[in-house]
């Protein structure tokens, strides 16, 4: 079994950053411990644009460096060998030293020495990677959203309590003080009973036709597919996005079926987790699903796609949710991004850049409570150190879990529970109807065909291995 650092060893050499500081301090080979060894070695699964390929071309986004404030990479693995290179590189950089690389996954879940393994694969990949590392005794980071699919969502589950594995998902908006402030004000009552809850998530982009292309020679086409239904590359440059392509592959497959979700799971991963969350986390699943509104840029038939050459997922759409307290969620592309909580006392709304409302305004009168904040996030972490949503505390919060031995603030249980109403939301999109959900036997009620999106075949040769 892989090495662990002690709780007592951990806080021993933990130090407090906060800000702007944190990212500062991931340039330094080992802020969050007097020496290297008593850091968790990490080993990296996916190194696309939210790990950092942007930092390897001169840009600023990417979650990258963060991890290296806490621990040490030891390995990197992607199936495009120019940005496994460029992965290596930027550690280099961060830490001094080199990591290993490694095409294929498995090689790191094969050593003994790595401490969590980091999974920014695409979303068709995550459920695979996760649950594989926890049963090789890795704890894991997994990017948001952490599936493709409700039973994976369950597997994910069933194998994190069988291992007693740390999983943390990566809706870092869990550690924003803006959304931590808004779950403290509806758990304090200062909204009275919750009514109505809306998020705005955005719209989905449309691709003209895509043709078929060779793919570039640094990329293994055939393993980025993965579990997914094996299909030809195509790719069409230019584009106004960030790989200046049409594709089916880096970064657009987001806008695909087959590897995604779509805004539903992109954007919806994030504000429906918060959305959840202020409902209770697991309190309560949706009874139903209903698509007020939905478009899909191609024709679709029995929920599938007819066309194969251009981006599929939806492009509007208002998707009412239905639960048993009453509660009605609307989940809409054309609403102001963010939140919108709506009691019978007061509302509230919340985004990245924006906390307002009436009971907001009230605070400076009449403030929460001393530990209100502490008691949403889980722990102390966050007493007396405000955090922006670019900060790491997101990533601290993890390896603090890890030398805890306990979940973390976005712990995969509450957020299967989110992702689930996005998964029913994206079914009856495809579908075009109404679909009702059971929440304690997670089973949709009364129609075969819906209940067959619940779950999709893995392709021969790519199944998660270890599952009984």
């Amino acid at each position: 079994m892989p090495r662990r650092c002690s709780r007592r060893r951990f806080l021993r050499h933990s130090i407090a950053m906060t800000g702007a500081g944190m990212l500062a301090a991931a340039a330094s080979p080992a802020p969050g411990f007097q020496t290297p060894s008593t850091r968790p070695r990490l080993g990296l699964v996916g190194c696309g644009s939210r790990w950092g390929w942007q930092l390897a071309n001169g840009g600023s986004y990417g979650a990258g460096p963060r991890f290296a404030s806490f621990g040490n990479y030891a390995a990197v693995c992607d199936v495009d060998r120019r940005r496994m290179e460029a992965a290596q590189t930027l550690v280099e950089k961060w830490g001094g030293e080199k990591p290993d690389a490694a095409s294929d996954y498995r090689a790191i879940l094969e050593r003994d020495d790595i401490d969590a393994v980091l999974c920014f694969t695409p979303d068709h990949w995550h459920a695979k990677v996760a649950i594989e590392a926890m049963l090789a005794g890795k704890d894991v980071y997994c990017e948001k959203p952490m599936t493709l699919t409700i039973e994976e969502g369950q597997q994910i589950g069933e194998v994190c309590r069988k291992t007693g594995r740390v999983m943390q998902v990566g809706t870092q908006q869990r550690s924003d003080l803006r959304f931590l402030t808004a779950i403290a004000l509806i758990r304090a009552g200062r909204l009275g009973r919750l009514r109505t809850i809306e998020c705005g998530i955005g719209g989905g982009p449309t691709s003209p036709a895509i043709p078929l292309a060779d793919a570039p020679a640094e990329l293994d086409w055939n393993q980025w597919l993965g579990p997914a239904p094996e299909t030809p590359y195509r790719s069409l440059s230019p584009a106004p996005n960030e790989v200046n392509a049409y594709s089916r592959c880096h970064y657009e497959f987001r806008w695909w079926y087959e590897y995604s979700g779509g805004k539903l799971t992109d954007w919806g991963a994030h504000h429906m987790d918060i959305a959840t969350w202020g409902l209770g986390k697991l309190a309560e699943g949706p009874l139903s699903v209903e698509p007020l509104v939905c478009e899909h840029p191609v024709p679709f038939e029995n929920g599938y796609p007819t066309v194969d050459d251009r981006y599929n997922t939806a492009t509007k759409f208002d998707l009412k949710v239905s639960y048993a307290s009453g509660v009605e969620l609307r989940i809409r592309s054309h609403a102001r991004n963010g939140i919108l909580f709506e009691g019978d006392e007061g509302r509230i709304f919340v985004s990245r850049g924006n906390l307002t409302g009436k009971p907001v305004d009230q605070l400076k009168d009449n403030p929460l409570p001393d530990g209100a904040i502490e008691a949403v996030y889980g722990n102390d972490s966050l007493a007396g150190n405000p955090v922006r949503f670019d900060s790491a505390a997101h990533v601290r919060n993890f390896f603090e879990a890890m030398a805890a031995r306990r979940q973390p603030v976005s712990d995969v249980f509450s957020h299967h529970r989110a992702l689930t109403t996005c998964h029913l939301a994206g079914i009856a999109a495809r579908l075009g109807r109404k679909i009702e959900w059971d929440p304690a036997r997670e089973t949709i009620v009364d129609d075969e065909e819906a209940q067959s999106f619940v779950g999709r075949k893995k392709r021969d040769g790519f199944e998660i291995l270890g599952l009984g």
